[in-house]
């Protein structure tokens, strides 16, 4: 699933995440979003962030991803879930996915953050294991790191509360979109999952 185009990634205080929405006309709750990938060049009030955003849209004329902004400040592992949401949004734009329903369109995007968070679960575990046989032969243990090596206690609590706010959103683009395309992708895998959804606009069932 390679997105071969290169999309700039700025994180971004929460007024310039609102003006880009109002620019993009995206609907939601702007109060909780903390994503979005921006379609088209414009600009923003003051020639803001949005401004550097045209510049680097010019170089590439292949498509409708300008960049992706993310809130600024996040935890790590709420950034990475974001990030991989949006760039599925970005993977859909490049390839050419047109006019998915939202509850299809969010709902695959969501499933794609569900799968980061798992990676970084068994990812964590791993390091666990590795880290305990090395802590048990030194007298002297390090901190663990929330980059590399063991988890923290904190950044697994963290993974497992974003998986489960993923699992049990209540809304209909974002909470039955994700299960319905996760029973997809269970079902199917991604990619039969993916090339059904560009086929029919919809879930293989």
């Amino acid at each position: 699933m390679k997105v071969e185009q290169q999309v700039p990634l700025l994180l971004v205080e929460r007024q310039a995440l609102n003006e880009a929405m109002v620019a993009e006309k995206n609907v939601g709750n702007m109060k909780w979003l903390f994503g979005l990938i921006l379609r088209r060049p414009s600009i923003g009030p003051g020639n803001r962030i949005i401004d550097m955003i045209t510049g680097q849209y010019k170089l590439t004329r292949l498509c409708e991803v300008t960049a992706i902004l993310i809130l600024y400040g996040l935890p790590r592992l709420q950034t990475g879930s974001i990030l991989a949401h949006e760039m599925m949004h970005a993977y859909l734009r490049l390839k050419g996915y047109r006019n998915l329903p939202p509850e299809v369109e969010e709902g695959i995007c969501q499933v794609l953050s569900h799968m980061w968070l798992e990676s970084e679960i068994i990812t964590g575990s791993s390091d666990n294991a590795a880290s305990s046989s090395t802590s048990s032969s030194s007298s002297y243990s390090t901190p663990t790191s929330s980059k590399k090596g063991a988890r923290t206690e904190f950044e697994k609590k963290l993974c497992a509360f974003i998986k489960h706010q993923i699992e049990t959103d209540p809304s209909e683009a974002y909470g039955d979109g994700f299960r319905a395309g996760n029973q997809a992708v269970d079902r199917y895998g991604l990619r039969r999952t993916l090339d059904h959804m560009k086929m029919t606009g919809s879930f293989p069932y």
